[in-house]
């Protein structure tokens, strides 16, 4: 690797001087870069010693955008067959967060204190805390991308990622009660105030299962009579309805699960199921036209019941 000047005389008879930093990465590949000024050209050589060394170097000349870069990942996950749902969440993260902030730059610019910026750029504007996590989340997996396919040479978002997780002291990654859930307290509070809201009779048990097995939206939209064990106390989570009423399997081995139900809420799920009219997709929780109960103008999966005996029983 060397810095050195070149000079020349311009068609106008002027003398003019710059600084040529010549070097080969860790592929053995030459690269050369100009620049005005001495101090600029050392700082770089400076800076691509040390990455040509730990094999972490990747030449602007052969880096993409980073809103190409993402074009590129949001193609892969199609391909991959992700679900539509997911797929849509990347792609508002990248139109929405990423490319706005960090797209007109190259991945071969992108290092630690950039994408610490990035997070404080996203706080500043009113994101909060947990977008941030989910746009940093996907412009990791955006740079995972590019480095298969040789586009970076390494993801300063997971680099960064190593280092929280060796200082994190607390937290796990487990939701805390009263704060991302609610305490017995609130959620005896909220039984209690369930009879005095509106259309109480429809929404009820569509509450107090929430509450009582923590399933998900997705999940309880899904939900099947056939997959109620009312004599047993329990239900079993065997499918899902997306926001598109799409209904597919749980989205992943561990979401298929049994759940333990309470008296209370098998008393309220009995009463739900004699006074609820049948509908053709067998789900506990139908909308008035028995279809599942939101964006019904969706595509939906016809299932029909598979229960010999009443499941009201």
């Amino acid at each position: 690797m060397s810095v050195r000047r070149r000079q020349w005389i311009s068609p106008s008879g002027e003398t003019k001087e710059a600084w040529i930093v010549d070097y080969r990465d860790q592929h053995g590949t030459r690269h050369i870069k100009t620049f005005e000024r001495k101090r600029d050209a050392d700082a770089h050589h400076a800076i691509v010693g040390v990455a040509v060394r730990a094999g972490t170097h990747t030449a602007d000349s052969k880096s993409i955008t980073v809103a190409k870069a993402a074009e590129l990942w949001l193609e892969s996950c199609d391909a991959a067959g992700l679900e539509r749902t997911t797929l849509a969440a990347y792609r508002l993260h990248v139109d929405l967060h990423i490319a706005p902030v960090l797209g007109a730059l190259r991945l071969s610019q992108l290092t630690v204190p950039l994408v610490r910026g990035f997070e404080d750029r996203l706080r500043r504007d009113g994101r909060s805390p947990a977008m941030v996590r989910f746009a940093r989340r996907s412009l990791g997996a955006l740079l995972a991308d590019a480095q298969e396919r040789g586009l970076v040479a390494q993801n300063v978002v997971y680099s960064m990622r190593k280092h929280r997780r060796s200082t994190r002291v607390e937290g796990n990654g487990k939701l805390g009660i009263g704060v991302d859930i609610p305490t017995p307290d609130e959620m005896r509070t909220i039984v209690a105030k369930l009879p005095h809201i509106p259309d109480a009779a429809r929404w009820r048990p569509l509450l107090l299962t929430a509450i009582f097995t923590g399933l998900r939206a997705s999940e309880l939209r899904g939900l099947r009579w056939s997959d109620v064990d009312l004599r047993g106390g329990e239900l079993h989570v065997r499918q899902r309805a997306d926001r598109y009423g799409t209904i597919g399997p749980p989205k992943s081995a561990a979401g298929k699960r049994t759940v333990p139900l309470p008296p209370m809420l098998v008393a309220a799920l009995r009463e739900h199921c004699l006074a609820s009219p049948k509908n053709e997709l067998d789900l506990v929780f139908a909308n008035s036209r028995g279809n599942i109960e939101h964006r019904q103008h969706d595509r939906r999966t016809r299932l029909s019941s598979s229960a010999s005996r009443s499941p009201c029983d």
